[in-house]
């Protein structure tokens, strides 16, 4: 009735926008992302007729409103796959990130994936990762990859069979290194990506994402760093003309985000180093490079007056022992 798991939270690559079902949280096309560690989302659940209603509680804090409803749709998802008498109990879920939320490097992915790899340990459901992917897509769809972890494809669909996430062999997590440029601003995704088929470019971009899909895929196969990461700047930059081009205008992006883009791109043309940026819909970024070349570029992002980390590539949701437990 109780379990723990944790996840690492996702950095897109090519990434969904907009949702043909906010309910199920179905795509309109396939997206594909790499999980980052040692970053996580550390999760605890119990179902137990101790308790008198479902309770949710993320890094301290109890949840309610809309926060509340995306986390008992995980819940109800996983009661719903379940033949365990103990599930109609109330249920507990307490969750601790070991990186800053809401400034746009992919908790809501982490905490979805952990969330639903403790419910379907403690409501015995016997799945396997692609299955529970279905279980954390309702809570966000970017969480799919992260129950899969590494390189992952979510593909789309309009049924639980099709819309789940799969892994892509791929040998580029041996060599690749994430510099973190942080910058707290942060907007609601869920909002983006609810106004998102209202933007006169978003037409284009579907047309556009399932040869950036295919392209993607193939490079992540042939371990071409540079061919891979090229591609997740480009549609950093063609979300970001989504985004901003919806009824509301939403501009994630900030002064120093643009001052590590120009230095990003300084180091490459300049210097001749393997260097990328990416960002999600908030204003941190990714810095893809190389081990080689991680401390030059970790300095050079630095130097762009913001904080920063070095993640590596993390693997898929885990169970973790009872000693892990949160409560």
């Amino acid at each position: 009735m109780k379990a723990t798991a944790m996840a690492h939270p996702i950095q897109g690559l090519v990434k969904y926008h907009g949702m043909r079902d906010e309910i199920e949280r179905l795509p309109y096309h396939d997206s594909i992302s790499v999980c980052t560690a040692p970053s996580h989302t550390r999760t605890t659940v119990e179902f137990s007729m101790d308790y008198e209603e479902d309770t949710f509680v993320v890094d301290g804090e109890e949840l309610d409103g809309r926060a509340y409803e995306r986390v008992e749709a995980v819940v109800e998802k996983a009661r719903s796959l379940s033949d365990a008498a103990h599930t109609v109990y109330p249920v507990r879920l307490e969750s601790e990130n070991s990186f800053p939320s809401n400034v746009g490097l992919g908790s809501s992915s982490s905490g979805f994936a952990a969330a639903a790899m403790a419910l379907a340990e403690a409501a015995e459901i016997d799945a396997s990762k692609q299955v529970i992917s279905t279980i954390a897509r309702v809570g966000s769809a970017s969480a799919a990859r992260a129950v899969t972890g590494a390189f992952s494809q979510l593909h789309t669909g309009l049924n639980d069979e099709d819309c789940r996430s799969r892994r892509i062999p791929s040998d580029l997590h041996e060599d690749l290194k994430i510099v973190v440029g942080l910058v707290p601003y942060h907007k609601e995704t869920e909002d983006a990506h609810r106004e998102a088929a209202d933007s006169h470019m978003f037409q284009a971009r579907n047309a556009h994402i399932h040869g950036q899909i295919a392209e993607m895929r193939d490079a992540l196969r042939e371990n071409d760093f540079d061919r891979a990461f090229e591609l997740a700047e480009h549609d950093s930059l063609s979300l970001a003309a989504t985004t901003m081009t919806g009824p509301e205008g939403w501009i994630y992006w900030q002064p120093a985000t643009l001052a590590i883009f120009n230095r990003v791109r300084e180091l490459r043309e300049e210097e001749d180093i393997p260097v990328y940026f990416s960002t999600d819909t908030g204003a941190s970024v990714y810095v893809n490079t190389t081990e080689e070349h991680v401390d030059e570029v970790e300095e050079a992002v630095a130097d762009c007056g913001v904080s920063t980390t070095v993640w590596d590539v993390g693997g898929p949701a885990k169970l973790l022992d009872e000693d892990k437990h949160l409560f």
